[in-house]
């Protein structure tokens, strides 16, 4: 038998059969990546394995120097067949990694490669893959329609032009490519060098000089307008916790005009200015019915040396162990006693957090929105099989498995559209292991339409993104 089989990963018939006839045809609503933009609108056509797959990502290049590879091979001078043999050569110490799963699925998805990847086969993989990827069904738009995307939202500062999404917006490309405002270097009064080549941007995209907190604030709110304008319907920010010390008008005015004059806040300073702007975002998407997406608990760039070599997002990053739950509580709960709580999704990196975060989503409920506080797939370093599998078993034990939205790629690159598979095939071997112990009921009628709507109908129902999904037909059972 082929390693990636048709019943890859389900490892009982039920599950097999709630895969194939519920989850495999099913759209996908990519709700949160970090693809290019410009890549999308161009069509970019990639020249190469190395171009698709190598460039910028970090997951691989963790792997190839745990294996010894020199970082000539990660991101450095080396010619782009080298990192590629580079890569190939690590893929057999990756056994029981989730890159050896990842790296054979889209082998086969992409290219319909079913040899194994190592030092001996690199080669011709890379030959076949390459002519391949000369065909227009591997452009990036034609890998779009290939994996049926409806939709997908794109990580977005707030200064951004947004002409990409213009463009293909003009160009009537049946793929909708959404915005997602991420502010969050307007947090950074603490890097105030950072901080005030920010302004300026931020000043020449809303055509406004900031010279205040309230400038701050209006600027940030018209450029919020216009993200909405090009059908943004959702925020997001990255942070280690959430604030929660929150403070005066005056007291946030203060901090802005010292970092302004070039003086760094300190972190009580920043903390408080933290909580002020994370409480006015907030705002914002509950005027206008966005959903706010918090990434909670990464420990960045903790090799410096590293870090000053190689930039940031280059695979130094780790879980941290902050404290979530109090501070999480507070800022949810000061918006809510406002009414002015966004549906919100909370993505843990910490599985000893999963509790928390599962428990945390039933404290806030919605009028007439189903789950309005949701508990995000399994993020960064939780976004494998065991990761995915204990989201799942938090969620379905502390809220409603039936109502959560589903999985995103959260990814840069254009190889990633299987992980959707991956997710569902984990989703039904979990739900049919159940029925197969005589947990669940052995009920289609039951059990399809859970597995269908947490595949794509609950994303496209609660994030209310206008033309999503609408309009076209839903997959049958086979």
């Amino acid at each position: 038998m082929k390693f990636i089989h048709p019943d890859f990963l389900l490892h009982t018939r039920t599950a097999a059969r709630l895969y194939h006839q519920y989850a495999e045809a099913e759209p996908i609503f990519d709700y949160h990546c970090h693809l290019s933009p410009r890549d999308v609108a161009e069509n970019r056509q990639f020249k190469d394995l190395f171009e698709i797959w190598l460039e910028g990502d970090h997951y691989k290049w963790r792997a190839m120097r745990a294996n010894g590879v020199a970082e000539r091979f990660c991101t450095g001078a080396a010619k782009p067949f080298e990192k590629f043999q580079a890569w190939a050569a690590t893929v057999p110490h990756t056994l029981r990694n989730p890159l050896y799963h990842w790296t054979h699925l889209e082998l086969q998805r992409y290219f319909g490669i079913d040899e194994l990847l190592d030092e001996g086969s690199a080669a011709r993989i890379w030959k076949e893959a390459g002519e391949r990827l000369a065909t227009p069904e591997l452009s990036a738009q034609g890998i779009l329609k290939r994996f049926n995307v409806v939709a997908f939202c794109t990580t977005d500062d707030p200064t951004d032009s947004l002409e990409h999404h213009r463009a293909l917006a003009a160009a009537g490309f049946p793929t909708r490519m959404l915005p997602a405002f991420r502010p969050d270097k307007a947090l950074a009064v603490h890097q105030p060098a950072h901080f005030n080549a920010w302004i300026k941007s931020l000043e020449e995209a809303a055509n406004a000089e900031i010279a205040n907190l309230p400038r701050l604030l209006e600027a940030l709110k018209a450029r919020h307008d216009y993200f909405h304008a090009q059908g943004c319907r959702l925020s997001d920010h990255g942070l280690t916790q959430c604030y929660s010390d929150f403070c005066s008008d005056k007291t946030a005015a203060a901090i802005f005009a010292k970092a302004r004059q070039g003086k760094p806040a300190s972190p009580a300073e920043q903390a408080q200015f933290g909580a002020f702007m994370m409480l006015f975002f907030g705002r914002l998407d509950a005027e206008k019915g966005w959903t706010k997406q918090l990434h909670l608990g990464a420990l960045r760039n903790n090799n410096t040396r590293l870090l000053s070599e190689l930039g940031p997002d280059t695979g130094f990053d780790s879980i941290g162990d902050y404290p979530q739950a109090t501070a999480l509580a507070a800022y949810l709960d000061a918006l809510e006693r406002e009414r002015a709580l966004p549906k919100t999704i909370l993505y843990n990196i910490n599985p000893a957090d999963n509790y928390v975060f599962a428990c945390m989503i039933g404290n806030f409920p919605g009028d007439r929105v189903a789950a309005k506080v949701q508990m995000g797939s399994g993020w960064w370093f939780l976004d494998q099989k065991e990761g995915m599998e204990w989201q799942l078993n938090a969620l379905s034990n502390m809220g409603l498995l039936s109502r959560f939205i589903g999985m995103v790629t959260d990814s840069r690159s254009f190889m990633s559209y299987p992980r959707h598979e991956y997710f569902r095939r984990v989703l039904c071997n979990l739900v049919g292991a159940d029925v197969e112990r005589g947990e669940l009921p052995n009920e289609d009628a039951l059990l399809g339409p859970m597995i269908r709507n947490i595949c794509f109908a609950n994303a496209r129902q609660y994030l209310a993104v206008p033309g999503v999904g609408e309009g076209r037909p839903q997959a049958k059972a086979k």
